[in-house]
């Protein structure tokens, strides 16, 4: 990744795009562009504009390096989990596409979406960092999302998935034929998705990652406050 694709390129108002290439190390870049997406979906939402945030996650340059790579400090990885935890909050339609051979922080990425494409020929590597697997909170997101048992191979073994395999599991939601599929299948799922403001699915996506770590008792306000508000507009 270079500083130039930190632009976000937009093929509309209401689209906001950043490709990562997957067999990359972190980078100060790559969090930059992440943090680049997530405030233009804050912005959008302040002036009342509704946008969907893809990321695009391909091997762009061939051959996977081990993540996050050999010069990266706790500090760098902490900001890294920072930058996901944001954009797993952001008040916009979180869509990942991914394609081919996926490494380093495509997992990660793909984990925090909240609708995941992939092509047929996708080959997804869990993160690992020198034949180790990577115990990032991609870990936590795994447990909760897919729970322990579908979780362990990916965690105590970096097995490899194939797209089929990772429909399956559900780290994937829609898998098409090929990559040229990928645009058309962003739009049918942005509209299917569209039912929804930014700041509403934030809020019950939020509930949604807050369930499997609060108890029932101190779920409850916030459940409520949630109706409070559903009921609120829907009166206005």
């Amino acid at each position: 990744m270079t500083v130039s694709d930190v632009v976000i390129n937009r093929s509309s108002n209401k689209d906001a795009r950043l490709p990562v290439d997957t067999s990359r190390g972190l980078s100060s870049t790559l969090i930059a562009g992440i943090e680049a997406l997530c405030e233009h979906a804050e912005d959008a939402m302040d002036i009342g504009n509704e946008i969907t945030v893809v990321v695009e996650l391909a091997d762009a340059s061939g051959g996977a390096g081990h993540w996050p790579g050999d010069d990266v400090s706790v500090a760098v990885v902490n900001k890294w989990e920072r930058v996901l935890r944001r954009l797993e909050r952001v008040p916009a339609t979180v869509i990942a596409t991914a394609h081919g051979p996926c490494s380093g922080p495509a997992l990660e990425l793909l984990l925090v979406a909240d609708h995941r494409i992939a092509a047929a020929d996708l080959r997804l590597n869990p993160p690992t960092y020198h034949g180790q697997p990577w115990p990032g909170m991609a870990v936590h997101r795994l447990a909760n999302q897919l729970g322990v048992a579908k979780a362990r191979r990916l965690v105590l073994f970096g097995t490899a998935l194939d797209a089929a395999n990772a429909a399956r599991m559900g780290i994937v939601d829609e898998v098409v034929d090929g990559t040229n599929e990928l645009p058309e299948a962003v739009g049918y799922a942005a509209t299917l998705l569209s039912g929804l403001s930014g700041a509403e699915l934030a809020i019950r996506r939020r509930l949604l990652l807050d369930a499997t770590t609060t108890s029932f008792e101190e779920s409850l306000g916030a459940h409520l406050a949630a109706c409070d508000r559903a009921l609120r507009q829907a009166r206005a």
